[in-house]
């Protein structure tokens, strides 16, 4: 998907050339002229990130921005002609994730804005979970031991996944039913169920592995 970008600038000259630029490469721009036509852009949602200037004619780009920081971690690129130390400290302090100060290239606006959105994307989950000589691939839903791929039905995997995500800790079978079940109004029976099975499909592998332990009271946990 292209990533949505709020542009707030009152110069339309600049801002015609900047959003023809950035929508070559790649991005779709939401233009604003002033600060109210840029609060309600930013309100809007499915924005990605905003690019604003700091001198707007109904108010300022910082208290835009103060306002925005107050309940939002939208990434902001502040774009200015105030390039004194002192405009760059104060946009940066408010929150802004980056400061250009007029005149920039083109180019080094999209660099920047493709750097912030790096930097605002959380961190990956790890695909791979080992424990032990179990190991389980969340991407393609497949755990296997030692090389021999575990032929698990859908609930089987989730629950053992589940478990593997933290060895050693004991997760109830309410936990386990609103994870995998979605519903915390199926009978616990139902995990006594799969875990008897999947215990039985664990049991069958030729190489040791982890096992799940019942703690009386409490739920089950996966053991090394």
């Amino acid at each position: 998907m292209r990533p949505r970008l709020a542009l707030i600038e009152d110069d339309p000259d600049f801002a015609l050339m900047c959003r023809s630029y950035l929508e070559r490469a790649g991005f779709t721009v939401s233009w604003a002229m002033d600060a109210r036509a840029g609060k309600a852009a930013l309100h809007e949602g499915g924005i990605d990130l905003a690019v604003l200037d700091l001198g707007l004619p109904d108010g300022s780009g910082l208290e835009l921005l103060r306002a925005l920081r107050s309940s939002s971690r939208l990434p902001v690129i502040v774009v200015s002609g105030r390039g004194a130390e002192a405009d760059r400290v104060a946009g940066l302090e408010i929150g802004a994730d980056d400061y250009l100060v007029k005149p920039f290239s083109q180019r080094e606006l999209v660099a920047r804005i493709h750097a912030v959105l790096r930097r605002s994307q959380p961190p990956e989950a790890p695909t791979l979970l080992r424990v032990g000589s179990l190991l389980i691939d969340s991407a393609g839903r497949q755990a296997s031991v030692d090389g021999t791929t575990l032929t698990l039905r859908p609930k089987e995997y989730a629950l053992l996944e589940m478990l593997a995500e933290a060895p050693g800790r004991v997760f109830s079978a309410e936990q386990l039913l609103e994870r995998i079940w979605g519903s915390s109004w199926q009978q616990p029976a139902t995990v006594v169920e799969h875990v008897y099975r999947l215990r039985g499909k664990l049991a069958a592998m030729p190489a040791p592995v982890p096992r799940i332990t019942t703690v009386r009271g409490y739920g089950y946990r996966l053991d090394l």
